[in-house]
């Protein structure tokens, strides 16, 4: 699709995330209400922070919450108070959002009316398999599409309810399926959910959650919003989609860089790519994708500072070579080394299967004629499992585990740059120790494996090296 053609679209589709969500009323006259035209917008809208891990779990801690107490099928009902723990929760959310007592008031019968239809089914289901027939286990996939479409119901309710309080013709647009009978794909069910609005005179406040028979959790967990918001912008052919975050997408953790961090401002799919690998997701890979073959450029701001461009990502080349972000990840390396590897097949494909059956990410991989390593990004507990498979699988092998850090310098060209060497020697310079060091020929960042203790150090000697000295030159130029 051309330039032109793009530009001809009218419509953007938007983006909050759940951390920003907690802070709408901030965003409500600054980013929601533009003063010359709010409408041509279409906001799809995460649950209000914290509210997803007291619904599914702790997405980083693991603590349990109530589908992760409804699944262990105790009789204590445990999965109960933390439910209505959820309650108190959203209840106090909607109150620091909205203003007028009638508001407060709507959105506390909301979401009374969503817990108790949410408590009677976990209990009309475990009712239904004390029967023999039934399995609990059976449906825990479906358990967890409920629970995760409250959070982002409630946001998007009570958002269109302080939109209309301003005067904004807000529609509340609900994509959760809730006591719905039919059966529709994501795609049916985001048209079913836009049939009949004029995005020209209103402004659809849509759920991040959908739906649908592809069943969206089971696929990509808790990127769910992200793969909603990637398809419908695909599916409507927007102009632009614009994932609003609390921070701007910059070359670096400015806690760990101070004042010399800058805001990228252009880079490209490939780039978010392998930061998503990296755990610092600009999207969710899988949206990322839908976006990219819709031939829709992404863009990712600020919310707090709504004047600011933020950061377009599209398909186009670096204008010039480089690194751009510098960044790290806790992984687990997992070594399995074997004298007699050299030479024989299903090594690699037996750690896959293992990797596979406890649901761990394989953040990176090198491997020599005995020895096969991959760097791991999952909770010990999983990696233990793999481990004690692998001993089973290859008593004579040495399996260990290691917590270990990688650093990466990644760019849209790191072509003819000398990251690797360089790196290296910016991080001998700062007295850190490179445990290991790759790079692909696909020139796209350059892998630096370092102990835990020293990840934060490596981070900001990197981008001092590759950002703040090249800054000065091309400055000084």
């Amino acid at each position: 699709m051309t330039q032109d053609e793009i530009n001809k679209r009218n419509h953007t589709v938007e983006k909050i995330g759940g951390t920003s969500m907690s802070r709408v009323h901030e965003l409500r006259d600054s980013l929601l209400i533009k003063k010359d035209d709010p409408y041509n917008r279409i906001f799809v809208v995460s649950a209000f922070g914290g509210i997803t891990n007291l619904l599914l779990e702790h997405k980083k801690s693991g603590e349990q919450g109530v589908y992760a107490l409804f699944a262990e099928d105790n009789d204590d009902h445990s999965w109960l108070d933390a439910l209505k723990r959820t309650q108190v929760a959203m209840e106090e959310a909607h109150r620091k959002a909205l203003d007028h007592p009638a508001d407060i008031s709507d959105a506390t019968d909301f979401v009374r009316d969503r817990i108790e239809g949410a408590r009677n089914c976990l209990f009309d289901l475990q009712r239904l398999c004390t029967y023999g027939h039934f399995r609990l286990s059976e449906h825990m996939g479906r358990v967890r599409e409920l629970l995760s479409g409250l959070g982002e119901a409630h946001s998007a309710y009570v958002t269109a309810l302080m939109l209309k309080r301003a005067g904004v013709e807000a529609r509340f647009v609900d994509l959760s399926g809730w006591r719905d009978e039919g059966d529709v794909t994501l795609d049916e069910r985001i048209a079913l959910g836009l049939e009949r609005i004029d995005v020209a005179s209103e402004l659809p406040i849509v759920t991040g959650y959908a739906q649908c028979r592809e069943g969206l959790m089971s696929e990509y967990d808790r990127g769910y919003s992200e793969v909603t918001f990637a398809r419908l912008a695909a599916l409507t052919s927007a102009k632009e989609a614009i994932i609003h975050k609390e921070f701007h997408l910059s070359s670096a953790d400015p806690n760990l860089v101070g004042g010399g961090v800058r805001k990228l401002g252009h880079t490209n799919y490939d780039v978010a790519d392998q930061l998503s690998n990296l755990g610092m997701e600009a999207i969710h890979p899988s949206a990322a994708k839908m976006l990219r073959q819709a031939d829709v450029p992404l863009r990712v701001t600020n919310a707090f500072e709504p004047e600011d461009p933020g950061t377009l990502i599209d398909d186009a080349p670096a204008d010039v070579p480089g690194v751009e972000i510098v960044t790290g990840l806790d992984v687990f390396a997992l070594e399995v080394f074997e004298q007699d590897m050299v030479g024989v097949k299903g090594y690699d494909a037996t750690i896959l299967d293992a990797l596979k059956r406890h649901k761990i990410w394989i953040v990176s991989k090198t491997s020599n004629a005995n020895t096969i390593t991959h760097y791991l990004r999952g909770n010990l507990k999983s990696v233990r499992r793999v481990e004690a498979d692998l001993k089973e699988a290859y008593p004579n092998a040495c399996v260990g585990v290691r917590s270990l850090s990688i650093v990466s310098a990644v760019g849209r060209d790191l072509r003819k740059q000398s990251v690797l060497g360089r790196g290296l020697l910016a991080l001998d310079e700062a007295g850190l120790d490179v445990i290991a060091a790759h790079a692909t020929p696909r020139n796209v960042d350059v892998q630096f494996l370092m102990n835990r203790d020293e990840a934060d150090a490596a981070i900001a000697a990197l981008h001092k090296a590759f950002i703040e000295e090249e800054a000065k030159l091309r400055e000084a130029a």
